[in-house]
């Protein structure tokens, strides 16, 4: 099965904003996080690799304090190009809801298992990460299942027990908008890819 296979048999791209996308010739290392108001709230948790963004669906959002373990639900590869992409998926489409550009920025491996593709397939991944909201070293381990893992900051100078990211930090890293904000703005759009009006 292509990287790509999962995502796009989900999405009619005839009537959803996201990206068909391809498989990128040459990976960077690269992170997104998006915020996503689908059926619940989540963030989507995305490392570029293989030429796709690995991704991990968290219902409650990344913790700075190293005692809290987040559950990160593994989810289809998403193509390079989903990490720019902020607006609304129409009711009814997959995922339907408000996405928005939450954090990105780059990542390093941890020296000690710098083939992420590796550390993936064994269950666990270190890695710094350099972004607009997140910093310092995090980790990925997998428990209990194939797709269900554990996103877990590291103890480090970044960690910290009492500052709530998500709620210190609910706007767009591109836009500085909110939730809301992008659904009213995207309104239009949104209907316009519903009634496939040009």
């Amino acid at each position: 099965m292509t990287p790509l296979k999962d995502y796009a048999k989900k999405r009619r791209f005839e009537r959803t904003p996201e990206p068909r996308g391809k498989i990128a010739p040459r990976s960077k290392r690269r992170f997104v996080i998006q915020k996503h108001r689908a059926s619940a709230l989540h963030y989507d948790v995305r490392l570029e690799a293989d030429g796709v963004l690995k991704s991990w669906a968290v219902p409650k959002g990344p913790s700075f304090d190293p005692a809290v373990k987040r559950l990160a639900m593994e989810v289809e590869d998403h193509p390079v190009e989903y990490g720019t992409f902020e607006g609304v998926i129409p009711e009814g489409e997959y995922g339907g809801g408000t996405v928005m550009l939450w954090d990105h920025g780059t990542y390093e491996p941890d020296p000690e298992t710098p083939d992420v593709s590796k550390a993936l397939r064994a269950g666990e991944l270190k890695l710094t990460l350099n972004g607009k909201k997140l910093h310092g070293g995090w980790v990925l381990v997998r428990t209990g299942g194939p797709r269900r893992w554990l996103l877990v900051k590291r103890k480090d100078a970044a960690a910290s027990k009492t500052v709530d990211i998500t709620s210190a930090e609910p706007r767009s890293v591109t836009t500085g908008r909110l939730l809301a904000e992008i659904a009213r703005d995207e309104r239009g759009d949104v209907a316009k890819a519903a009634t496939g009006d040009p």
